[in-house]
């Protein structure tokens, strides 16, 4: 190739052989589900286009490309759902991948491209400026898949429909014939909790009805959140009638502060969930949430992080994937 003449990607041989660009990957990479006319034309277009494969595909032949994915924090239901959808993703398509926490240590992204990384996907955690040089200097692609910030405009990342999701979860609410509707959720300045929040409030405004300051409640993601925030609200001198929780866990600590105040889950009090993880139908009763597509969203977070790596294109820097309301036991009209 000519200095500084565009390094042939993937994505081009594939146009060219009209075919897709994992077909090209498995070639490349030397697997052996490829039908042999198809192999023999790829083959002939990596020749002929002088396909210089990127740092380290020597060592790539029989495993395929390594993705890094770290998260921070626990491996609670949420992010658990999510790496099944990376990894599902990552042995379609015949890539690795490696699972770590996030790391603060100096060169933490020198040290990854070493150990042959080709791209980060992030769960979740929080990157900063610095975070970001690191790996801008290293050459590694980051994906941020549900962001708590909102994302650097180098960064790509997948969420989900938070918005929507918040606005169908209180809306169903309404529906039966709630007036006094709480919020339960996660850190005040996350992206998702900030999207479901408003979501929340875009609901109730449309419907007439003054959102109390002391009926919205930030914390954390968790059980504790939900148990003392729910706690609180049901001692004020005139409770809310159901509570809309950031998420499950929140939700389910909820519950917990219901029952222990000898009130009964949807009979004195309906309680709505956020994530639809494997959490929200164990709980007991099982709950009405709003299904945010984790594996799904993982998936999409190890395409692109694939795609980059690849050195293509990508059409957008932030994809959010539908939610969908999910009615169970949990939430029923007031005082039935």
């Amino acid at each position: 190739m000519r200095p500084n003449a565009r390094r042939t990607t993937l994505a081009d041989i594939a146009q060219a052989a009209g075919v897709s660009v994992a077909t090209v990957s498995k070639v490349v990479n030397g697997r052996g589900d490829v039908a042999p006319q198809t192999r023999t034309r790829v083959q002939e277009l990596l020749h002929r286009h002088d396909y210089l494969a990127p740092v380290f595909r020597h060592t790539e032949a029989a495993a395929g490309p390594t993705i890094e994915v770290q998260f921070k924090g626990g491996l609670k239901s949420y992010v658990a759902e999510t790496l099944e959808g990376i990894i599902d993703s990552a042995a379609e398509l015949g890539a690795s991948v490696v699972i770590s926490r996030a790391s603060g240590a100096p060169h933490w992204a020198r040290d990854l491209v070493s150990a042959g990384r080709r791209a980060v996907i992030a769960v979740t955690s929080v990157y900063t400026a610095a975070h970001l040089n690191e790996l801008a200097r290293s050459g590694l692609p980051l994906v941020v898949l549900d962001p708590l910030h909102l994302p650097d405009s180098r960064v790509n990342s997948v969420g989900a429909t938070n918005f929507a999701g918040g606005l169908a979860a209180t809306r169903h609410l309404l529906s039966l014939g709630h007036c006094r509707i709480a919020y339960l959720g996660g850190p005040a300045m996350a992206v998702c909790n900030q999207a479901r929040m408003h979501g929340y409030r875009a609901a109730m405004e449309a419907e007439g009805f003054r959102v109390p300051e002391e009926h919205v409640r930030p914390g954390e993601f968790t059980y504790e959140t939900g148990a003392l925030g729910a706690a609180a609200l049901l001692d004020l001198p005139e409770p809310p009638t159901a509570i809309f929780a950031g998420n499950d866990e929140i939700a389910v600590g909820a519950v917990e502060a219901a029952r222990v105040r000898g009130l009964r889950v949807p009979e004195d009090l309906s309680v709505v969930g956020f994530d639809d993880t494997s959490l929200a139908q164990m709980a007991s009763p099982p709950l009405t949430t709003v299904r945010q597509p984790l594996r799904e969203m993982g998936g999409a977070a190890l395409r692109t992080a694939l795609r980059l790596a690849n050195g293509e294109k990508i059409e957008s820097h932030h994809v959010e994937l539908a939610t969908e309301l999910v009615v169970r036991a949990s939430t029923a009209p007031p005082g039935r």
